[in-house]
């Protein structure tokens, strides 16, 4: 093995860039609860990319350097760059999730049980071809899954499941979710399908609503129609569903999710109440796929609560036994319902090209690309 690998670092400097290299970096020895992992493949997430890139304009994308190791430089509007003040100077490493091979281990028992294993990996850092995490970090596969089966058995698998524990623990009956023709999207159908539970789907797309019927998704609401009002109130009505999970952020798709739950449960009301209905109604913001401001129409009464969601706080609030439970699901299930989709595998030297990044860098559904470190 040689001394040094590639790394893809991010970095902000002060005149207003953001600047994207490979770098080499020393292959770290683990320690004694550590294992190190030849990463054959991360996924590019939409979290991810708000590392990489950060607020930069990505249509100011130039490429210089060689082939091999190109260096991207894009433009953040001065307006923009106090939001990411406290990163000038510091040359940041990428990447939430991977797979790969565990090629050496510490001396404890649970770090020399992953030699040789495939695993899945999180801890940042992914955007690499090795990375030392603590052995606890890791996901130990079944035998027969592929690397590219693996990379996205953290992030994705997980919050799915997290979703549906917090509509039970917050006793809600049914769920909201958008952006829902994603990889998440899909896995949470299949959960969702599996355990009798109305999930009411809010895509973009005629393209995205035949993505989610052929999984046997009943409810499937197209923003973009004239009756998408009606549509989700009626779907609101039949499945009772007041707890909902957005992935977009900005606009105002989560005031429309308000005020359609509100009208569901206005129906079932015998008088008028000037603060409207006393069902109480949730919506978790999960993504930022919208990065303009969230706008909220205050014409959903009283009753209601919007905050944010993240899966970390999530884990450490339900304990470790259940995200030990839930991890053993994921490695089970990841043929299944945790299986993804990659429109294309790319090296990390491709991954800078400008024609991966315009694909990529849109967060579009059905557009997931998968890195392949050791290419």
């Amino acid at each position: 093995m040689a001394d040094t690998a590639l790394q893809l670092r991010s970095t902000v400097k002060d005149d207003n860039t953001l600047e994207l290299t490979l770098v080499d970096v020393p292959i770290p020895q683990p320690g004694p609860d550590e294992v190190l992992v030849r990463v054959e493949a991360t996924p590019l997430n939409p979290s991810d990319l708000a590392l990489l890139f950060g607020p930069a304009d990505l249509s100011t994308i130039r490429v210089s350097g060689t082939t091999d190791r190109p260096v991207v430089t894009a433009d953040i509007p001065a307006g923009m760059m106090k939001l990411v003040s406290a990163r000038i100077g510091q040359s940041m490493p990428v990447g939430n999730e991977g797979c790969g091979t565990v090629v050496a281990a510490g001396d404890s028992d649970v770090a020399q049980a992953l030699l040789g294993k495939r695993v899945g990996i999180i801890g940042g850092a992914m955007y690499g071809q090795y990375r030392c995490v603590n052995a606890f970090m890791c996901l130990e596969l079944q035998e027969g899954t592929t690397a590219a089966e693996g990379a996205s058995c953290f992030v994705n698998p997980l919050t799915a499941l997290a979703m549906v524990e917090t509509m039970r623990r917050e006793n809600h009956s049914a769920l909201v979710h958008t952006a829902a023709a994603s990889n998440l999207g899909q896995m949470l159908n299949r959960i969702c399908i599996n355990e009798g539970i109305a999930l009411v789907n809010i895509v973009r797309k005629v393209e995205q609503e035949a993505v989610l019927r052929e999984l046997g998704a009943k409810y499937v609401i197209n923003s973009s129609s004239d009756s998408f009002y009606d549509d989700l109130t009626d779907a609101l009505a039949e499945t009772g569903a007041t707890l909902a999970f957005d992935a977009t952020g900005g606009g105002k798709l989560a005031s429309q999710i308000f005020s359609c739950m509100e009208a569901a449960a206005l129906r079932d009301m015998t008088g008028y109440n000037g603060y409207g209905s006393d069902v109480f109604k949730q919506v978790y913001i999960y993504g930022g796929l919208d990065r303009s401001p969230t706008i909220l129409n205050r014409n959903f009464g009283f009753s209601w609560s919007l905050s944010g969601f993240l899966l970390t706080p999530f884990l450490q609030k339900v304990g470790m036994e259940k995200s030990m439970e839930m991890r053993a699901r994921v490695a089970a299930e990841i043929k299944t319902t945790f299986a993804s989709h990659y429109t294309r595998e790319v090296s990390l030297a491709e991954a800078l090209s400008p024609e991966a990044i315009a694909v990529y860098g849109k967060q579009a559904t059905g557009e997931k690309y998968l890195i392949t470190p050791q290419a």
